[in-house]
């Protein structure tokens, strides 16, 4: 069943699925992981933001634990498809794909309840999704606040 517009989803929902164009690989598709990979989904504000330039540089500092937990990476804003490249060739390239949730402007951060509808940006939250799809843990952090990578690998290392 699907949560309507804004609705924050919950840990054993079933992650709605999605399309959407990337800064490196064309477009991209969460149904494609389901059974190869655990999925961390971070939706973040802007690029070219303050804590946005210490989070995703972060995560590429992290990406082999990423490998260890056999987790997909994927970060969503509301940024374009030009924006997303410009940024990552200023932060020296990216491994992992930065996603346009663009137009229709937030439709996939609506679906996962975290689209800011006065501000129209995506709020900051980490979705972790195991192999079957289900949402597993969320980390809902404060705009000014760097998530805890510690935590979500915490998480990660109880789901296999």
């Amino acid at each position: 069943m699907e949560k309507p517009n804004n609705e924050l989803l919950n840990t054993g929902d079933a992650a709605p699925d999605f399309t959407l164009p990337t800064h490196n690989e064309g477009e991209l598709n969460l149904a494609w992981y389901q059974g190869r990979k655990n999925v961390a989904l971070a939706f973040y504000p802007g690029d070219w933001t303050p804590v946005c330039g210490n989070q995703i540089p972060g995560y590429q500092a992290e990406i082999e634990r990423f490998d260890q937990y056999d987790c997909q990476l994927l970060c969503i804003s509301v940024d374009s498809v030009p924006c997303h490249v410009a940024w990552a060739r200023s932060l020296g390239g990216l491994s992992f794909p930065l996603m346009s949730d663009f137009y229709p402007h937030g439709e996939v951060s609506r679906r996962y309840g975290v689209f800011e509808e006065e501000r129209g940006y995506s709020l900051r939250v980490i979705f972790l999704i195991d192999k079957t799809g289900t949402i597993r843990f969320i980390d809902r952090v404060d705009l000014a606040v760097l998530p805890d990578n510690d935590r979500l690998f915490a998480q990660l290392a109880t789901i296999g």
